[in-house]
Formats: C-alpha cells, sequence, structure tokens
C-alpha cells in the first residue's frame, strides 16, 4: 500500500519499534522494510489521536526543503 493523495515522495512502510512519550511531544521509531529506523517526533495528542502502538503498521511521508551533508 502506497498513499498517493499525498504530494510526498518520499515514503517508508513500516512497523512502529518504539515510542518515547513524553508530556507534549513523543519520538516515534518506525522499522522500514529495509530494515532502517525512521525517527519521528510528533505531538503526544497526535499519538493517542492516531492510536499509535509499538507493534502497529505505519507509513512514513518525509518531506523535506533541504538535506544538510558532511564530509567524513
Amino acid at each position: 500500500m502506497t498513499i498517493t493523495a499525498i504530494n510526498v515522495r518520499n515514503q517508508f512502510r513500516g512497523t512502529i519499534k518504539e515510542i518515547i512519550e513524553g508530556p507534549v511531544v513523543s519520538e516515534v521509531d518506525v522499522v522500514t522494510r529495509s530494515g532502517d529506523i525512521v525517527t519521528s517526533v510528533i505531538t503526544t495528542r497526535s499519538v493517542k489521536d492516531l492510536g499509535l502502538e509499538v507493534g502497529r503498521e505505519v507509513v512514513a511521508l518525509v518531506k523535506s526543503t533541504e538535506v544538510s551533508l558532511a564530509t567524513l
């Protein structure tokens, strides 16, 4: 399943691995199908409204106007 009604090209399907809930914002770690981890920082209210919980399948949508790089 891919979400097509949103203009976001970078979509990663995965499963929620961990939620670190704070009073205002929470960190949600998603393990993608390739085994990578995408971390989202969203409001705790959104975590509750979306019914997010460990093990739930989600799609991480990534949209950025800037990507910074550094040399190694």
